[in-house]
């Protein structure tokens, strides 16, 4: 009975997260300070006051995000809870892959907040705004998306950059080929093809800037080898050795989040419990409709952290 710990990515956040944690637990308090010292900036202040469109950015939401993960989780261990002792994998979407190994020593809290800083300014500065865009397609098959793909980017970029499970895969690349890819879909017979309000193509060949920032700030950071095996976003593999992540940490800025194999592959693996570590509840929601033998929960609140300390006691 394999217990999973997952922590959320992008969009996840909400102005006001975190602040229960925070109010509750001392230790949790402790990790937002230290993200806000660790940049330089109080970005607590703006992850529980707004506004929503600076928390939004994301140079801030991928730390902000990563912060609240941290607080729940010392808040948990504060009540006696080992991840080492109860958990059996950790895995993230896209950024949460970084709060995981956080969790799991791999990186300090203000490394990771420092880290997180600077792939969402690289992620940002790699494609000129309006030039790159990304799309949801709903309910059409990953061959048919792919082929769509293919067509619709010629010389250009369009390649699929999550695939979330439940029917819903995700678009990203150059704008033009991404509408036409979108269009492609819909003519294939898709529910829906969404074009997502997000500042820069995600997971795709054009973030390949990003990558070599990531690579050059990976490599001047302190590793531990983590004490929970990380289930990686682009091999979906369980990984230990601190440099074999770092080269899948590297390909994820270009490279495709397996999230449905990712959750398949727990399945797969005896895990019949999984937790959602930080800010909302996307990651639980895809979970149910991905695979149902597995419980979920998400910890995010004062009483979350209660409920699941005694759950796993």
């Amino acid at each position: 009975m394999a217990v999973a710990f997952t922590f959320p990515g992008q969009g996840s956040q909400s102005v006001g997260m975190g602040k229960d944690l925070a109010d509750a637990f001392p230790e949790a308090r402790a990790v937002f300070e230290e993200v806000d010292e660790a940049l330089g900036q109080k970005l607590s202040q703006i992850m529980w006051e707004g506004p929503e469109e600076t928390l939004t950015l994301t140079a801030n939401a991928q730390p902000a995000l990563m912060a609240v993960s941290l607080a729940a989780l010392r808040a948990m261990e504060a009540r006696g809870f080992s991840l080492k002792d109860k958990v059996a994998y950790v895995a993230g979407h896209s950024l949460g892959e970084y709060s995981a190994l956080a969790a799991a020593g791999m990186f300090s809290i203000a490394d990771t907040a420092r880290l997180l800083r600077i792939r969402g300014n690289a992620m940002q500065a790699a494609v000129p705004v309006g030039e790159g865009a990304m799309a949801a397609i709903i309910g059409l098959e990953q061959a048919d998306v792919e082929a769509a793909c293919a067509e619709a980017a010629q010389n250009s970029v369009c390649q699929i950059a999550n695939d979330n499970g439940g029917g819903q895969l995700v678009i990203s690349g150059a704008k033009a080929a991404v509408e036409l890819a979108a269009k492609l879909c819909t003519e294939k017979g898709a529910k829906r093809a969404l074009m997502l309000s997000v500042s820069a193509p995600f997971h795709s060949a054009l973030m390949a800037p990003a990558a070599e920032a990531m690579r050059e700030a990976l490599a001047g950071v302190a590793k531990q080898a983590p004490v929970v095996p990380v289930v990686a976003n682009v091999v979906v593999q369980p990984l230990s050795n601190p440099d074999e992540i770092v080269a899948r940490l590297v390909e994820q800025v270009t490279g495709r989040v397996r999230w449905r194999e990712t959750v398949e592959w727990f399945g797969a693996n005896g895990v019949k419990t999984m937790y959602e570590v930080g800010s909302g509840k996307v990651l639980s929601g895809l979970a149910r409709r991905i695979d149902k033998e597995i419980a979920t929960s998400a910890i995010n609140t004062q009483a979350d952290v209660e409920a699941a300390v005694a759950a796993l006691a």
